[in-house]
């Protein structure tokens, strides 16, 4: 496996080290774009806690109380290729604040919502959203940091801030929950529109990318891109709750399988392809997008499944299951920035080691413990995870950030989106397939996960080594 080269001397970690680059307001323009990807992480995981909430107040039917999450996922993903390619075309500054007034906009939708539908409806629309800040964002950093060292460091504190939101939705939902019964669920949406707002105005001025030249879009590959991810994720999440035989899920799994092979074909014919191939056959964008989708995989799996199961199986409140998780951010808060500083000078094929391996350990210990310990021994585990994703996650992201030709910035980064979005719909898919209510079983799950990489990456780093 390639790894990134050494950058050379002692890389700095803190924000205010960011600030001497090439954009004198760097610093202020970085917390911009951290502000808003944090609000798109912390809407992936901050309904799940608040479920049963929604659904008693709604009157929700049991068949579309998930989708009020899930809906959210699905569009983010089918249309994460999609909103890096129209990034590098029509510029990532420009559908950065578009996408930051649009999740605003949607958030309000969603907490004023009288019933099911509409929040099910508001939730899609903030995944479009989404989708246009994710791609963009990292893309944006590049032009904040050109010096490849700067753009490390500048990587890791972003995804200490961004992966937060993430860990920490749990945690502040079951925190507004606490509050009135009617209203406390819409104010996880009512937080949205402020930090929105101040993230638009902070990026204010921002430059752009190179785009390279003005070329044709490529609108098949995008809708067919598109379609096979939003037919992928849809069967994933619907296969593990109603089970893998339904029609639905069939054609879903169907739909997505023909629009991949036909995106194959379309991509080899057309002039301007959505999924460039000079982008994929890069060995380096490969292995980052593999290892984004297994990391994932295994910690949006987890958290998902321990949300669920210490309401029901432990009889915990919302609140008491967000208070579980906030040791479990410490790792997401602290860490990354640490992870670069390694990555500059270790490369990232042994931060992916590492990251896989604290998994490893994790899931080992969750098997051990089954499903009757005291509550206070699971939480080293989830400890464990989040400590593995902060050493995979800035190393996949940092890998990509390097190797992607500056042109396809926002395509590179909207293809690592997509997996990781991907990873997340898989893990759901799986912990629900095995029973969310059955903890071992689903820490057996993410063992068998985390060894697969693992060995994957320590084989073929010697392979290459031997050659």
């Amino acid at each position: 496996m390639t790894t990134i080269s050494r950058l050379g001397g002692p890389l700095l970690a803190p924000p205010a080290d960011l600030a001497p680059a090439a954009d004198p307001k760097a610093g202020i323009r970085f917390f911009g774009i951290t502000l808003g990807l944090l609000l798109v992480n912390f809407d992936a995981t901050v309904l799940n806690v608040a479920l049963p909430r929604i659904g008693a107040d709604l009157h929700s039917s049991p068949a579309a109380l998930p989708w009020t999450a899930d809906a959210y996922t699905v569009v983010v993903t089918g249309l994460l290729l999609a909103a890096g390619a129209l990034s590098d075309r029509f510029g990532s500054r420009r559908v950065f604040r578009v996408a930051l007034i649009a999740f605003a906009l949607f958030s309000v939708l969603c907490a004023l919502a009288p019933n099911s539908a509409t929040l099910i409806l508001g939730r899609g629309l903030l995944g479009v959203s989404a989708a246009g800040l994710m791609p963009a964002s990292l893309a944006l950093l590049r032009v904040l940091y050109p010096e490849p060292a700067r753009r490390v460091r500048a990587v890791g504190t972003w995804a200490s801030v961004t992966t937060l939101g993430l860990s920490a939705g749990p945690a502040l939902g079951g925190l507004l929950l606490a509050g009135d019964a009617t209203w406390s669920w819409r104010l996880i949406f009512l937080v949205n529109p402020p930090f929105a707002l101040l993230g638009f105005w902070l990026i204010r001025g921002i430059g752009d990318p190179d785009r390279g030249p003005r070329i044709r879009i490529d609108a098949s590959g995008l809708a067919l891109s598109v379609l096979g991810l939003g037919a992928l994720t849809f069967g994933l999440i619907d296969g593990g709750q109603a089970g893998w035989s339904g029609p639905a899920v069939v054609a879903a799994i169907g739909i997505s399988v023909l629009s991949f092979a036909a995106l194959a074909l379309v991509e080899r014919r057309t002039e301007a392809p959505a999924l460039p191939p000079t982008l994929f056959s890069l060995a380096r964008v490969r292995t980052a997008i593999w290892c984004a989708l297994v990391t994932n995989f295994l910690w949006y799996g987890l958290w998902f499944a321990l949300a669920i199961w210490l309401e029901t199986a432990r009889g915990l409140s919302a609140l008491e299951t967000g208070l579980f998780f906030i040791p479990a951010t410490l790792p997401i808060s602290l860490v990354p920035p640490l992870t670069t500083r390694a990555i500059g000078r270790f490369g990232a094929r042994r931060l992916l080691l590492s990251g896989f391996a604290t998994y490893l350990v994790g899931a080992v210990l969750l098997v051990g413990l089954g499903a009757h310990a005291p509550l206070w021994s699971y939480v080293p585990a989830a400890l464990l995870f989040s400590l593995a994703a902060t050493q995979v996650v800035p190393s996949v992201t940092a890998e990509l950030s390097l190797a992607a030709p500056a042109r396809y910035a926002a395509t590179g980064q909207g293809a690592l989106y997509a997996a990781r979005q991907a990873g997340s719909a898989l893990g759901v898919a799986v912990v629900s397939a095995v029973g969310v209510t059955d903890l071992p079983a689903t820490a057996l799950v993410t063992l068998i996960g985390a060894a697969v990489p693992l060995a994957v990456i320590a084989f073929g780093g010697r392979t290459r080594a031997g050659r």
